[in-house]
């Protein structure tokens, strides 16, 4: 995949699907395949944190002044139908549905104006998080890159196919309940600044994904608040790419 986003790099995404159509040698039916995550090693993986101001509101913090930022890593990456292992120790495990962004080529102090530019295209992610870690410790990372924490999926749909990924439904449905619901015009950094503000501080390169937050809904802002358990399965739905389903398990 990430050869694949390399080769576009000039955006002629119809061009790249035609070549990539004509190399391929057999055909399946969808039914009959298993998908993996579409990006398995991403060279960063940056997840952006409060930037909904509903979810700041139901996670009891202050509205950021600049993007809240922290990262995952490979250990931490599932496809869609991969089960989510809760460790034997984490007893608030909670979900988080997030549109997520693929870089296309180098970004390197880029503004907001040229963003887009750098993008290829699309996923969704759930920030599956250990919130006891997570606001005991004040360790987000702790609390969130634990190994099969981020199911990435279903696909990747390349930027030409989403006419405005500031006005996308986003919702996350548990064990058939809806518990989030929102829309990405609510956002308070929206996509061209987080990919300038990031590549102020960072090189961001192809392959790099930048996953934008989540909205209210999550488990610790219900009254009383719903952690994930064995056997519980999440759909996290973003309009335009698919809907990431998983099922938790408990570490035995």
């Amino acid at each position: 995949m990430l050869a694949w986003i390399e080769k576009c790099e000039n955006g002629d995404f119809a061009a790249s699907n035609a070549a990539l159509a004509e190399s391929a040698t057999e055909l399946y039916a969808f039914e009959d395949v298993r998908l993996e995550a579409p990006l398995l090693n991403p060279q960063k993986l940056i997840f952006v944190g409060l930037n909904y101001y509903d979810h700041a509101a139901e996670s009891n913090m202050a509205v950021p002044q600049v993007p809240v930022l922290f990262p995952k890593y490979a250990n931490s990456i599932i496809g869609p139908e991969d089960d989510v292992i809760i460790p034997k120790e984490v007893t608030q495990c909670d979900y988080e549905v997030e549109l997520a962004v693929v870089i296309g080529k180098t970004a390197k102090r880029v503004s907001p104006e040229d963003a887009m530019d750098y993008v290829f295209g699309y996923t969704v992610i759930n920030d599956v998080s250990a919130r006891d870690i997570q606001l005991s410790e004040g360790q987000w990372t702790r609390g969130k890159a634990i190994d099969t924490f981020a199911p990435i999926g279903p696909c990747i749909v390349t930027k030409d196919a989403i006419v405005d990924p500031g006005e996308l439904d986003l919702s996350l449905i548990l064990n058939g309940k809806t518990m989030q619901n929102a829309n990405t015009r609510d956002l308070i950094f929206d996509i061209p600044y987080l990919i300038s503000f990031l590549s102020r501080t960072m090189t961001l390169v192809p392959g790099d994904i930048i996953s934008t937050g989540t909205p209210p809904g999550v488990g610790l802002g219900h009254k009383p608040p719903v952690w994930l358990e064995d056997g519980d399965v999440t759909e996290a739905y973003v309009q335009g790419i698919g809907t990431l389903r998983n099922r938790y398990v408990r570490e035995s």
